[in-house]
């Protein structure tokens, strides 16, 4: 059997995982989703990144072995759609797919949005991101926004002194569980999860608050007081877990928004053994497809495409018409710009 795409530019995309060995990682990726890991702590999985730290290569058919950048630059509109003419334009990938292990409590921080960070950042992107959680031990709890009616003023005070925890919002979430995380929003994955996440592709993160932890090198690890005061938004309520929003429900599919916002749309479909969706990239957006559980085939024009959990493919825009059918009951992620 040929390689998926063979001899053809545009056909869905699938990537080598990029490691990254951040102090609060694991070994959980490799234990609950069966991943070939390096040795050592291995906190994240980029999956789907066109950002030039950690850019994901091509594994099968005609672009194998290229970065994602180097795709990006060759097909152009033709993968991301016209609905990211701008970013295109400066040589920007719209979208950053990972996996998350938490196996320490991650630091309390906050992202710009895309104005500040063009302002502040050497025209950054800003980073408004999502989690969907795969696995939390129970009774498990993470960090979104602050408790109401707290002000800038209260919240900086503690922050001088090295302890922002008793102002925090704690929510408890489990398996299933959404979490819109908005420009703006502070936040804290905490110990006990392993999360899919969705972004903007954008590292600008500031940091408020790390636990008195230091570094690999021993130091404490640098904060970013002034400018997470700059786009913390102490009026946003928060609403975790996110609530699906239905879309269709039959008897083999029920399909719901999860978060919907300028930067990216992301549904989860859940299908029967046997069900099918039917699909089409019209050259306005590309899109990703996540396994969470079971397993799916993709058909389009080409070679079909088994998926099975927990992997992502990227389906060009100018793909054209394409057909999910799941053999067993699965749980799918569907994100679109």
């Amino acid at each position: 059997m040929a390689e998926p795409g063979a001899g053809n530019t545009v056909y869905p995309l699938t990537f080598e995982p990029v490691f990254r060995d951040y102090i609060w990682g694991g070994r959980r990726l490799e234990t609950l989703l069966g991943r070939r890991l390096p040795p050592g702590i291995v906190a994240e999985s980029w999956e789907i990144s066109g950002h030039p730290d950690s850019p994901t290569r091509v594994a099968a058919g005609f672009w194998r072995g290229h970065t994602l950048p180097e795709v990006v630059a060759q097909m152009g509109l033709d993968l991301v759609g016209t609905h990211s003419a701008g970013l295109l334009a400066r040589g920007r990938f719209p979208l950053l797919v990972k996996l998350l292990d938490a196996n320490q409590d991650l630091s309390v921080q906050v992202h710009p949005d895309d104005a500040y960070a063009a302002a502040n950042e050497r025209g950054e992107i800003g980073k408004a991101e999502m989690w969907y959680v795969l696995y939390a031990e129970p009774g498990y709890e993470l960090v979104h926004g602050v408790k109401p009616g707290v002000s800038p003023a209260q919240f900086r005070a503690p922050i001088d002194r090295g302890n922002v925890a008793d102002l925090l919002n704690y929510v408890r979430v489990s398996p299933g569980d959404v979490i819109d995380i908005p420009a703006g929003t502070i936040h804290a994955l905490l110990a006990g999860a392993v999360v899919a996440e969705i972004q903007q592709t954008s590292d600008v993160t500031y940091r408020v608050h790390d636990w008195g932890r230091v570094g690999q090198d021993g130091t404490p690890r640098p904060l970013h007081i002034d400018r997470a005061m700059d786009v913390i938004d102490f009026d946003r309520p928060s609403r975790v877990p996110t609530p699906p929003q239905p879309i269709t429900k039959t008897d083999s599919l029920c399909r719901e928004i999860l978060v919907s916002r300028p930067q990216f749309t992301t549904e989860r479909l859940l299908l029967a053994p046997g069900a099918t969706y039917r699909g089409r990239c019209d050259g306005s957006s590309l899109e990703i497809w996540g396994c969470m559980a079971g397993d799916c085939s993709i058909a389009w024009a080409g070679e079909p495409l088994t998926l099975a959990a927990l992997r992502f493919v990227l389906l060009p825009a100018a793909l054209g018409r394409f057909t999910i059918t799941c053999g067993q009951r699965s749980t799918l992620l569907r994100v679109y710009v």
